[in-house]
């Protein structure tokens, strides 16, 4: 974790990646939420050195399309980003959100340590018991050979906003946080 003090105000960064589908979906919307400093869009947890987003489509890989979050702790809980997660895609279907199918879609929560490991177990275990999924299929795991992106999918939505897939896909995922998650909104 990173300590940065600024004036009177103490920001205290950590980093989270998640796997919910396509990454162009995800990244979207962590870029309107109060207390994340920056979304990368990423390719995680495959075994291919710094692959291609071709290769990774392919599936061969074994990597999945993710977004690296980091945000600040003292503006938003790693609770709170994950139920903006459980909200934003469907963690009940294997290696399939949508139309989009394949492991490299697959639900994941990777983590960078222990007590990130236990809160999303725990996060988990508790949408399970609370009946709010009869079965949850998202893996958590550490996160292991992280690449980035290609440059053209970063900041995909915003700048592709009338792309028939952000239109059609990414945008009412983005309306569906903001109406959701109003509070924590930028």
């Amino acid at each position: 974790m990173n300590h940065t003090n600024t004036q009177s105000n103490t920001i205290q960064l950590d980093t989270i990646t998640l796997g919910g589908g396509c990454f162009w979906c995800t990244e979207a919307v962590y870029l309107h939420v109060k207390g994340i400093t920056a979304v990368e869009s990423g390719y995680t947890n495959g075994y291919a050195k710094n692959p291609s987003y071709e290769q990774v489509c392919t599936g061969r890989t074994g990597h999945n399309e993710v977004v690296k979050i980091t945000f600040d702790s003292t503006v938003i809980s790693l609770d709170q980003i994950l139920q903006i997660f459980f909200v934003i895609h469907d963690p009940t279907t294997l290696n399939r959100q949508g139309n989009d199918s394949g492991t490299q879609y697959r639900s994941g929560i990777y983590v960078t340590s222990g007590e990130q490991e236990a809160a999303a177990k725990a996060f988990i275990a508790k949408l399970i018991a609370d009946k709010t999924f009869s079965q949850i299929t998202t893996e958590v795991q550490f996160v292991d050979n992280y690449s980035k992106a290609e440059d053209y999918h970063q900041n995909y939505f915003a700048n592709n906003p009338n792309q028939g897939y952000c239109a059609f896909v990414v945008e009412p995922k983005v309306e569906k946080f903001r109406k959701t998650f109003l509070q924590l909104s930028i």
